[in-house]
This record gives C-alpha cells, sequence and structure tokens, in this order.
C-alpha cells in the first residue's frame, strides 16, 4: 500500500483538498485504509471547467501521434508501478491479489490499445455528385464524465478514459466511493506520464454528494456509467435532461450453457471461476447455470466438490475468494441467500465462514442452489456475490428460452462439441457477448463489450469504443467544372 495515508482529488493537475473527508475502508479486515476527498459540487465545477479549458486550448489540437506516444507512456508506467498497484487494488477491493495484478496488466493494455487504434483511425469520401467533395471528420465531444464502480476500480477506469483521451477528449473521473484509491493513482500516473495537466481530472466522494452533480453537469458533453440498473436510471435521465450521448453498462444476470456432450473437465474450471472471481462481484459473472437435465447431477455434485474446495481469505494472501466490497454488500448477499432457500434447493454455502481469523471481513461462503425455478428471484436479480443458480434443461429451444428469460444480457457462454447448435443459440441469445467453449477472454481489451435489455446500452472495448467518443461531421466541398 502507499506510505501516504491521505488521498485527495486530482483537478488541473494538482492535487486538491476537500473541506470534508471519508474513510476508505479494507474489506479484507474491515479497518480503515485511506482517508480520501469528499468533493462536493465546488470541486465538479471546476474539475469540469480545467477539463474545458484544457480540450479547448490543448488536448483537441494535439494531434494523434503525440496523443498516442503519450497514451504508451502512460501503460509503460502502470506495468512498471505492476506489484504497488495490484497490492493496492487487492487491499482497496478485496480481490486476490493475482486477481489484482491482472487487472494492473489489463488497465494498461487499454491504453496500449488505443495508443494503436486511435492512428488508424479515419474519415470517408462519399460519391454524391462530380462537382461535390463530400467527406466526413471524426471529432470529440469535448468534455466526458466517467462514473466507474468500486469492482474493477483500476480496470474499468482505464476501460473508459483511454479511448475518451485517444479520440481527443477531456474526462472527469467520479470513483466509486468504496474503492477509489487506484482511480486516483491513475490519474497521478497520466499527469506524470506527460498528459496535459486538466485533461483527466480524478473527483473522489460519495455517489449523490459528486457524481450526481458530475452526471447533471451542464459542461459535460457525453457520459459513462457503470453500475446498477437502479443507479443507471437517475443517470441516464441527467443525460436525457442534457441531450448528451451516455453509454450505460448496467450489469447482467450472465448464463453458462452445458449440453450433454460438453467437456466437463475444460468447462467446470472455468464455469466456477466464471462466478467466484471478484467474489462474484461483477457484471459479468457467470452466476446462472443452465445445464441439460441427463448431466444436471454429475454437474451439480462437481460444482458443490470444488466450492467445498475454495480457499478464503484477505485478498493480498491471493485466496480462491476474497471478501465481499462492504458489510451492506455482504447483508444484501445474505437476503438475497435468504430469500432463495424458499425457491430452491441449497446444496452448499449459504453463510459467512467459521473461521475466527475472517471475523472482521466482511466474506461469504460460495453458494450454491440447484433445481432454480427460471421465475425464482434467485435466477432473475442480480445478487453480485458468489452465488450460483442452477436449472436444468431439455433441448436446444428450452436452453434459448431460459437464457434470454432474464431483464439482463450482457454475457453468455455455449459449452458443446456441436458447433452447429453452437451457431444457431450464438444467434437465438439476446447478449452483448457470446463465447462458445470458453469465457471471459483474459480480460478482452479488442473486443467490443455491452448489453442488451436492462444490461445498457453503448459499447466500450475495442474500437466500437473509440468511435463511441467521436461524433462525425459531414463536410461539402462544392467545386466548378473546368
Amino acid at each position: 500500500m502507499d506510505a501516504a495515508s491521505t488521498y485527495y482529488a486530482l483537478i488541473a493537475g494538482e492535487a486538491r483538498e476537500s473541506k470534508q473527508t471519508f474513510v476508505d475502508v479494507d474489506p479484507s479486515t474491515g479497518e480503515a485504509l485511506a482517508e480520501v476527498a469528499r468533493c462536493g459540487p465546488a470541486e465538479i465545477d471546476e474539475a469540469v471547467a480545467s477539463a474545458r479549458s484544457t480540450f479547448e486550448q490543448t488536448w483537441r489540437h494535439t494531434g494523434p501521434t503525440e496523443r498516442a506516444e503519450i497514451l504508451r507512456r502512460i501503460a509503460e508506467s502502470i506495468r512498471s508501478q505492476l506489484d504497488s498497484l495490484a497490492d493496492l487494488e487487492s487491499r482497496d477491493t478485496g480481490k486476490p491479489l493475482s486477481q489484482a495484478r491482472t487487472d494492473v496488466g489489463v488497465a494498461a493494455r487499454y491504453f496500449e490499445f488505443y495508443a494503436g487504434v486511435l492512428e488508424a483511425m479515419y474519415g470517408d469520401t462519399i460519391p454524391l455528385r462530380r462537382d461535390l467533395m463530400v467527406m466526413t471528420l471524426r471529432e470529440p465531444y469535448g468534455v466526458t464524465a466517467h462514473i466507474i464502480p468500486w469492482n474493477y476500480p483500476l480496470q474499468v477506469g482505464s476501460r473508459t478514459v483511454a479511448p475518451a483521451l485517444a479520440a481527443g477528449n477531456c474526462c472527469v473521473l467520479k470513483p466509486a466511493e468504496e474503492a477509489p484509491l487506484a482511480a486516483i493513482r491513475l490519474g497521478k500516473i497520466a499527469l506524470d506520464a506527460g498528459l496535459p495537466p486538466g485533461a483527466l481530472n480524478v473527483v473522489p466522494g460519495l455517489g449523490e454528494e459528486a457524481g450526481a452533480p458530475l452526471a447533471a453537469h451542464p459542461g459535460i458533453d457525453h457520459l459513462s456509467f457503470t453500475g446498477s440498473v437502479e443507479v443507471g436510471r437517475l443517470v441516464g435521465k441527467a443525460a436525457a435532461e442534457s441531450i448528451i450521448p451516455a453509454t450505460l453498462e448496467l450489469g447482467g444476470k450472465s448464463p453458462n450453457i452445458v449440453f450433454e456432450d460438453a467437456n466437463l473437465d475444460e468447462s467446470l474450471p472455468v464455469i466456477v471461476g466464471s462466478l467466484l472471481q471478484n467474489a462474484g462481484q461483477t457484471c459479468s459473472a457467470g452466476s446462472r447455470l443452465l445445464v441439460d437435465e441427463r448431466i444436471r447431477h454429475e454437474v451439480v455434485e462437481s460444482i458443490e466438490e470444488r466450492f467445498r474446495a475454495v480457499t478464503i481469505g484477505p485478498g493480498t494472501d491471493d485466496p480462491d475468494l476474497g471478501p465481499l466490497i462492504s458489510d451492506r454488500q455482504r447483508q444484501r448477499v445474505a437476503g438475497h441467500v435468504e430469500v432463495g432457500r424458499g425457491e430452491a434447493r441449497l446444496v452448499w454455502g449459504g453463510a459467512t465462514p467459521d473461521d475466527k481469523a475472517l471475523g472482521k471481513g466482511f466474506f461469504y461462503l460460495p453458494t450454491l442452489f440447484d433445481e432454480v425455478p427460471p421465475e425464482a428471484s434467485i435466477a432473475q436479480e442480480e445478487i453480485f456475490g458468489p452465488v450460483l443458480a442452477v436449472t436444468s434443461f431439455n433441448g436446444m429451444e428450452e436452453a434459448a428460452r431460459l437464457a434470454n428469460s432474464t431483464n439482463y444480457g450482457l454475457v453468455a457462454a455455449i459449452w458443446t462439441k456441436d458447433f452447429d447448435r453452437a451457431h444457431w443459440l450464438a444467434r437465438e441469445i439476446k447478449a452483448g457477448q457470446v463465447f462458445v467453449n470458453t469465457y471471459g477472454a483474459g480480460g478482452g481489451v479488442e473486443l467490443p463489450f455491452g448489453g442488451y435489455k436492462h444490461s445498457g446500452h453503448g459499447r466500450e472495448k475495442g474500437f466500437e469504443a473509440l468511435l463511441g467518443f467521436t461524433q462525425t461531421k459531414t463536410v461539402v466541398l462544392k467545386h466548378s467544372t473546368p
């Protein structure tokens, strides 16, 4: 962890104190980790004004080659600080250290990737008439606001900021109050790498005091939000009031679909990992398991055995399963589980660990439910914890119907050797990403990511994200015929 115990906002390239602070807690111990600036509307105003000034005076006039070079330096700096950043992220979120190290590498990759593709971005010419030259230009919006969640602060912060900066925008980043430290460090890293002061401002604070004023600020031109559906509705409404575009990534209830011919030795470790990564606190967590009735008992028994063998402990000890982010989140997960006890058969878990050494942290056992009706709350609602709901099916049509039976549509995975079946299902499933015999693709920086239905709209990652932070201008030039 950083030697400093106080973390400030970053506005106009300077560390800024605020009149109030809040305490950031280590979820593995329940103890204070840092004191953090508690920004409010005044700081939001300053950050937006700083971003606007830098955009108009500097960044919009900076060529793509120079922007790319700065982004590459940011990536190099992130990689050079891998150990300290991973330790900080692990302590702040509770996630296992190896997962935090992966997050650092993926964060660096975002800046690397967008440094490369921004130099390949181009407009078009449109053949209309012989006396007209028609061309399109890709231009940045201006000031972009980014409200990110607590589960992947460094990775999601980089995921949304890197393409915005690459496209020529200037950013105001609001990290979640539960885990703001790595995002604040990211702002300092970018500044030290040569990003102009004000191009990236970081404003930690509480949602209602900093996030809401940022979302509704009249000085922003584009809004990106990752979080819950409930808050996403408020953020989307604020963007609509300002008539600005918004990218909303709002979670999921993603299914793994396992057919009778699946290779269980290969699929089950991935399926378990897709749920337990970051204690199930992942928007794309594989929280539903749809399994062919003919192999249901075998699959459930194997998963129970794997859940019983899971190691649990502080994130920095690098266990299989770390804590949930807060006691509030643990109580929320426990509430869902209590409802689930009346809906389905609890196979394993459903409680806090009995290890007294873990008593001060926010730990919860991996929990397995079988015979879950598709309409059950634990099959419909995003629990955001290590809870797996198993439902059986008979045939492709029922598998597709069950996969599409929630309000979400973020990710799905199909496990089968029959590629005719896989291709048909991939077309039928309403989700932004569909994997066959794999899940998640290790960060997937290059792969467009976003949801159908209540999982949100817009796409992050890949070349589409870069285009999403630009607006198209059409220029028509009329010339005389000699």
